[in-house]
């Protein structure tokens, strides 16, 4: 009878939530989601928007099913009954469709979902876990999971959040061949120009809908980043947090977005290894960018060649007044092309998009034409005029 009255508790919680987390738009990872498989891993930094996105799905899928159940697994039952057997509960009682919000956080996790999987054939678990947890490599989900990640919300979604209008998604290809034809029709609809600053302060997580300190909230994510995830993940002693604190403002203040291990190893009195991983763990975290030549990655042993913070909006929180506009434009950049695509160094230009396009991002108002084929993305214009395209259609790539 615990057990039932448990689920109980469940089902009214996740009723609950349905409610009272409205959904306020579609994100475009919805459409991409493989529906037909058994095991769906969902990625994502701290406030990204997970959990809605987990019940957005339930809309989506499973409105009046009471075959579906969401859950977060910090709940108490779970920690009481054990995951395994939770599951095992709700699948006798007929559950189809189970949502499992920030599994990592359950001590062998990995584990028995395994086990839920080969127990449960006719069950699908969609479950979301931190960005700094290896899913596609994990012995026990190899083969058998599909992995998706979750980013914030692009300058597309946030122009839909904004206006009320649709958009669609074009491909850095299109943007690059197609931008005079693509802007003409968006400019249909809004002024992209009105909406983008707002957005490099603080459009990237969903939870400016909430109208919080926008900074405030961003500043406690990073902390919990970096004293909860990234040591539980990576088994960093507490007394080190500091030196991940250190080494996080180092990079967001320095404009020159360079990498010199010898200098950051000197500053926060760490060893050069060190500071590699500290780099590795941020990156993982979605606290940072790192970008590496073509043809290398972190698993190649080499440095990066350039780092930034990952999006515009943590640039603003941790530097507030003091950041470097070319800065936060190449930040804006990477934040919406880095889901999406390859983007490595080149001394050709400040990126390479998929080993094809090179790309500086500047200023606007430069006058003449890029030089081919070096495609120049520019800040505070609304149309481009050949290799010449605006920064702002950056933000529709997904």
């Amino acid at each position: 009878m615990a057990k039932t009255d448990g689920m109980n508790s469940l089902e009214t919680t996740y009723r609950t939530l349905l409610k009272e987390r409205p959904s306020l738009i579609r994100r475009g990872l919805m459409d991409k989601i493989n529906r037909e498989s058994r095991l769906i891993a969902v990625k994502g930094s701290r406030g990204v928007g997970k959990t809605t996105f987990l019940l957005d799905y339930a809309r989506a899928y499973h409105a009046e099913d009471r075959a579906c159940l969401y859950v977060n697994v910090n709940n108490l039952f779970i920690a009481n009954d054990g995951l395994f057997h939770a599951v095992e509960h709700f699948h006798k009682l007929g559950g189809k469709v189970l949502l499992l919000d920030q599994v990592h956080k359950y001590p062998g996790w990995d584990r028995e979902l395994r086990a839920c999987y080969d127990a449960f054939p006719d069950l699908q678990i969609v479950f979301t876990a931190s960005s700094i947890v290896r899913i596609n490599t994990n012995p026990y989900l190899q083969g058998v999971v599909d992995m998706y990640n979750l980013s914030g919300l692009s300058f597309r979604e946030f122009l839909e959040l904004e206006t009320g209008e649709r958009f669609p998604v074009y491909p850095f290809g299109d943007i690059v061949e197609r931008h005079e034809e693509i802007v003409e029709d968006i400019l249909k609809k809004v002024r992209p120009l009105a909406h983008f600053g707002n957005y490099l302060q603080y459009g990237y997580y969903p939870i400016y809908l909430e109208q919080k300190s926008h900074i405030d909230y961003l500043l406690k994510n990073v902390n919990l980043t970096l004293e909860f995830d990234i040591p539980y993940i990576s088994q960093i002693d507490l007394k080190y947090l500091v030196k991940l604190k250190q080494l996080l403002y180092m990079v967001a203040v320095d404009a020159t977005c360079a990498v010199n291990v010898s200098k950051l190893s000197a500053a926060i009195g760490v060893s050069r290894a060190t500071v590699m991983n500290y780099l590795s763990y941020m990156r993982n975290a979605r606290l940072l960018t790192l970008l590496y030549e073509e043809g290398n990655d972190d698993e190649s042993g080499r440095k990066p060649k350039k780092m930034y913070m990952h999006n515009p909006n943590l640039l603003n929180a941790v530097c507030l007044d003091d950041t470097d506009p070319e800065v936060v434009r190449k930040s804006f950049f990477l934040s919406q092309l880095c889901p999406i695509y390859s983007m490595n160094y080149t001394e050709q230009a400040d990126f390479l998009v998929e080993g094809r396009y090179p790309v500086t991002v500047c200023r606007g108002g430069r006058g003449g034409k890029a030089e081919a084929p070096v495609v120049r993305m520019e800040d505070m214009i609304e149309r481009g005029r050949g290799n010449v395209v605006p920064l702002w259609l950056a933000g529709f790539v997904y």
